[in-house]
């Protein structure tokens, strides 16, 4: 009974919503009726009581039957309407046509031609998007085969090199690394393509395949990395994640001080899986925090920060949108940065 009641009214308010705007012809109709009504009763007082009863159901049907016919000419327009809107062609701007009143015929016209030609402009839009995608995807691919073979070279001939031109071609080959994954990833996240793998993901070795990644820069400034990980997993896609994890261990090394010290730990904290990034590095000042995930935002504290692009924690926080992860980042004074990242706890089956 009480949905009955429910769908009851909102047909009610429904049928209000689309009649009330011929209330004042409706209105100026009762009016009328009641005005012969009363010449009726000052020309034959009998007689008008005598059809009174007649008089009064026939204005009441004539008055429904009204509404009814408005009713549902405005439904015809409305879904019409919505048609036309959805799939602006000839056909349906003719439909539509046939709903309206001739003056109006001419603004259903124009809207038609404004409509399409919107509708082609965006097409073509979205054609370009796609192929400027596939266009930057095809080049950060190309790209990391020469980085590939250069790390290949750094790894099996690094003895070959002076110690300080490996650091370098250590350090430009994880920038050039590190930038293009940047554009890829942005990329990805502004296009229309989304190719996510969620799956449940052990988390302390897929923190080690990325702290394997920096590690000659980890070494080079003799970084004490700490890892405090139980042999947990979390639900996520492992490229997003390695993404996002690469993004704040980079930072952590760029914004080192002495004796730099890395320590990643993680637990259960209210009914999510926490991982929180720790260093020691210059940290962030209180009034940039919180800006820090702001596109193009980079501080002005320390030199690094003013070669920076300001886009890593940026992406990092898209990133975590797209995964449902939650980032909180704090800057205790003069104890270095700390990244908290929360996941959700989804069991594996």
């Amino acid at each position: 009974m009480k949905d009955f009641m429910k769908h009851f009214f909102v047909h009610i308010t429904y049928f209000y919503t689309h009649i009330v705007q011929y209330a004042p012809w409706l209105l100026l109709l009762l009016g009328v009726d009641a005005f012969a009504a009363l010449l009726l009763w000052l020309a034959d007082a009998q007689a008008f009581y005598a059809l009174a009863a007649v008089v009064v159901l026939a204005t009441a049907l004539l008055f429904l039957a009204l509404c009814l016919v408005l009713f549902y000419l405005e439904r015809k327009r409305e879904q019409a309407f919505l048609q036309f809107l959805s799939n602006p062609d000839e056909y349906h701007e003719k439909l539509l046509q046939e709903t309206v009143s001739k003056p109006q015929r001419e603004y259903i016209a124009l809207l038609g031609n404004t409509l399409r030609g919107n509708h082609a402009a965006y097409a073509k839009l979205n054609m370009q998007l796609s192929e400027y995608e596939e266009y930057v995807e095809s080049w950060a691919h190309e790209t990391k085969t020469p980085l590939s073979l250069l790390t290949l070279l750094l790894d099996n001939r690094r003895e070959e090199f002076p110690k300080d031109a490996a650091f370098k071609l250590d350090y430009a080959r994880n920038r050039m690394q590190e930038s293009i994954s940047q554009m890829l990833f942005y990329a990805r996240l502004k296009g229309t393509r989304k190719d996510y793998l969620f799956e449940h993901i052990r988390l302390r070795p897929c923190i080690e395949e990325v702290l394997e990644d920096y590690q000659p820069l980890l070494e080079e400034k003799k970084f004490q990395v700490s890892l405090c990980l139980p042999e947990d997993a979390v639900y996520s896609d492992r490229r997003g994640l390695s993404f996002l994890l690469c993004q704040i261990i980079s930072n952590a090394i760029k914004y080192s001080g002495k004796d730099p010290k890395l320590k990643l730990e993680s637990c259960q904290k209210d009914g999510r899986y926490l991982l929180k990034i720790q260093d020691n590095g210059i940290g962030v000042p209180l009034c940039d925090l919180p800006y820090i995930f702001e596109k193009g935002f980079t501080g002005g504290s320390g030199e690094g920060r003013k070669k920076a692009t300001g886009m890593g924690l940026y992406l990092a926080k898209e990133i975590a949108k797209e995964l449902n992860i939650s980032l909180h980042a704090g800057s205790p004074e003069g104890q270095g940065f700390e990244m908290q990242v929360s996941f959700p706890i989804v069991k594996e089956e």
